[in-house]
């Protein structure tokens, strides 16, 4: 918490001329309203910053980038749309230095400060299906645990539908349910909203209760430098960045992510801590008939690569928008492959979605073709979007009913 408020700090303190001296004695500025949402959906984005020589929009409601334009009082504001209904991330530059929005105190974090951005919701006419309806409500709940595999004291949410507390006797299935590089195990409640999507589908009689477990996806505390490995592919992903997601021909300008190693990190503390804390703590269901892993981006790749390979453990295995290698399938799925007809008849669902504007797109397709030649069934979902959050929210909606 202190290193997420001191990023957080950081930043703020790095907007130049934000805010210019003012005299002995002088009034202070008026309030800067950031952003204002019209009517019609329309939206007028502002800045004080007398000093600046160049303020700049970019967000994942529009391509490229858009130039406020300053006024007599050092205010800068631009106005876009009007937009579609939905929840976005954008930022400020602010001569040459990207920052988040200082009018705004919706903030999106994560585990390190390269995806720190404003937030900014559009309504529509009605609540969304990721809006908090009038229905009963289940919990988030942090929890601590030793990770003996790791040898690090770590933690993880939880969400349990409504109702679990009262109804003791009852047991649940259950999803381990992944984010993506660069957040943490908070990201699926404050920005995917699991916990409401999930509250709106029950109350709609769309699916049946189970607990979803949300795990920190990587080896290492957030934040924490780590050793990486070269790879085949170089991943540029920033999940939910709204920016360029390119995954090959970066050799020379990008480092690889590793995903390989945060993977093997991942899956010991998965398997080995994660899974017997939440069967010794919470009333689910131990069988792999109602044990699904689920997750987005890195997160994807996680999911895929440990349910598949552990079928013995999981039978709904899905991955949204999946960092997965084109020339590793072979060796990263080589146990889902020796006998397709037996992985058919273990796996319940096998769910691959991916948004067509995704740099990660044509990887999901490959991934798909590898499975189509080697027999095994599986689910292919798409919508129109890039690397967001307004992809995956979706792909939860559309997944959840499937399970169980």
């Amino acid at each position: 918490m202190k290193v997420r408020f001191a990023i957080f700090s950081l930043l703020v303190c790095l907007i130049p001329s934000v805010q210019a001296q003012r005299p002995a004695g002088a009034r202070p500025p008026a309030t800067v309203r950031s952003p204002e949402v019209a009517p019609d959906r329309t939206v007028t984005f502002r800045l004080r910053a007398p000093a600046a020589t160049e303020v700049t929009l970019t967000g994942e409601f529009m391509k490229g980038s858009k130039p406020l334009q300053k006024d007599a009082d050092g205010v800068w504001s631009v106005t876009v749309g009007p937009l579609a209904p939905e929840i976005y991330n954008y930022n400020f530059t602010i001569d040459g230095v990207r920052s988040i929005d200082p009018g705004n105190p919706n903030v999106k974090t994560g585990s390190t400060a390269s995806t720190i951005a404003s937030i900014l919701e559009v309504p529509g006419a009605g609540p969304a299906f990721y809006d908090a309806h009038r229905v009963p409500h289940g919990e988030i709940r942090t929890h601590w645990y030793e990770s003996k595999s790791l040898k690090m004291t770590r933690r993880l949410t939880v969400y349990t539908p409504p109702g679990y507390d009262r109804n003791r006797s009852t047991r649940y299935p259950v999803l381990y349910l992944l984010h993506g590089a660069n957040a943490d195990e908070r990201a699926w409640t404050t920005l995917g909203r699991v916990n409401l999507i999930l509250d709106n589908l029950l109350a709609d009689s769309k699916i049946k209760p189970f607990v979803v477990v949300m795990p920190f996806g990587y080896g290492t505390p957030p934040g924490t430098p780590r050793a990486i490995r070269p790879s085949p592919l170089q991943y540029t992903v920033i999940d939910g960045g709204g920016r360029d997601q390119s995954v090959e021909n970066r050799r020379a300008s990008r480092p690889s992510t590793g995903f390989t190693d945060v993977v093997t990190e991942f899956s010991s503390d998965l398997l080995g801590d994660v899974i017997p804390f939440i069967d010794a703590n919470y009333r689910v269901y131990s069988d792999r008939d109602h044990r699904a892993i689920a997750g987005l981006s890195m997160g994807g790749l996680e999911s895929l690569e440990i349910g598949l390979n552990h079928l013995e453990l999981f039978s709904y295995v899905a991955g949204f928008s999946a960092a997965v290698r084109p020339p590793e399938f072979q060796k990263a799925f080589a146990s889902l492959t020796a006998d397709p007809q037996s992985s058919n008849r273990k796996l319940h669902l096998l769910w691959i979605g991916c948004g067509t504007d995704d740099s990660l797109f044509p990887s999901s397709q490959a991934f798909t073709k590898f499975l189509e030649e080697a027999k095994v069934k599986y689910k292919f979902y798409s919508v129109p979007g890039a690397h967001t959050w307004i992809v995956w929210r979706q792909f939860l909606k559309e997944v959840a009913p499937q399970l169980f």
